[in-house]
């Protein structure tokens, strides 16, 4: 694991770190990698019902690729398609993480920044909190892999504004765009951003790991069969939907076992 990342598991919530304050918490390619690592890893636990992702100090959520390691990682032809499949690699882990995943953002979150907390099923940030891409000031691209979760996210105006423009937006665009779901003040973005972490974990666990496979199978745009159809039928069969069932009878909070 790069020191970069770092990964806490407290009851059924995981917290993944981006730590790196003193530089916004950038990533080098060994920081991508540790990303998909810590991602995949936590997708194949059946106790961890919630992630949340978030940077180190307070000034940022994360400002993306450490430009400052580009000479060495980013400048042949070789190296910039691995460090490429690096980014797609993290990013693909985010989105296909099993359990529900939640960006806590402050202060700054730009760049590759911003492309982890699109890969976010959830985003919540402070009212100091700034967005953007200004990597046309550097001369480089997003590749599609990088561009397709803003895509689907903003849709194209949104996302072409970013790049073309190079302009940072603050809170109230970024939730006027669709950016962010929830903005919070500064001083209260941690206690309620992991309230909300909490209220998903609270959830049935197989409910939530279908609703984001299924609204992932739509956004496709492809007929489903009749087998996949079928699937959102499958919780009344469950442990859980008899327990939520039972407890909201007896008006008291459900206690689901993933089963």
């Amino acid at each position: 694991m790069s020191d970069r990342v770092v990964v806490d598991v407290t009851a059924s919530i995981a917290t993944v770190r981006l730590d790196g304050p003193e530089r916004h918490n950038v990533l080098d390619r060994a920081g991508w990698h540790a990303v998909a690592r810590a991602m995949n890893t936590l997708s194949g636990r059946d106790d961890v019902r919630a992630v949340a992702v978030r940077g180190t100090g307070g000034r940022a959520f994360s400002a993306g690729s450490d430009i400052g390691a580009f000479a060495d990682q980013r400048s042949r032809p070789e190296d910039v398609r691995a460090y490429s499949e690096a980014i797609a690699g993290a990013m693909r882990a985010i989105r296909g993480c099993m359990h529900p995943t939640i960006a806590i953002i402050e202060g700054l979150c730009v760049g590759g920044g911003l492309e982890i907390a699109a890969c976010c099923d959830l985003r919540v940030c402070g009212e100091s909190s700034r967005f953007g891409a200004p990597i046309n000031r550097l001369g480089l691209t997003m590749s599609h892999d990088e561009l397709q979760p803003l895509l689907e996210l903003l849709g194209a105006g949104p996302v072409l504004e970013i790049l073309l423009s190079g302009e940072l937006i603050d809170a109230e665009r970024a939730f006027m765009m669709g950016l962010v779901n929830r903005v919070w003040p500064d001083a209260e973005l941690i206690d309620q951003g992991f309230g909300l972490v909490a209220r998903v974990a609270s959830g049935a666990p197989l409910v939530n790991r279908w609703h984001k496979k299924f609204v992932r199978q739509l956004l496709e745009g492809r007929t489903l069969t009749e087998k996949e159809r079928a699937e959102a039928l499958e919780a009344f069969q469950t442990d859980d939907y008899r327990e939520g069932r039972t407890a909201f009878m007896e008006k008291r909070d459900p206690g689901f076992t993933g089963s």
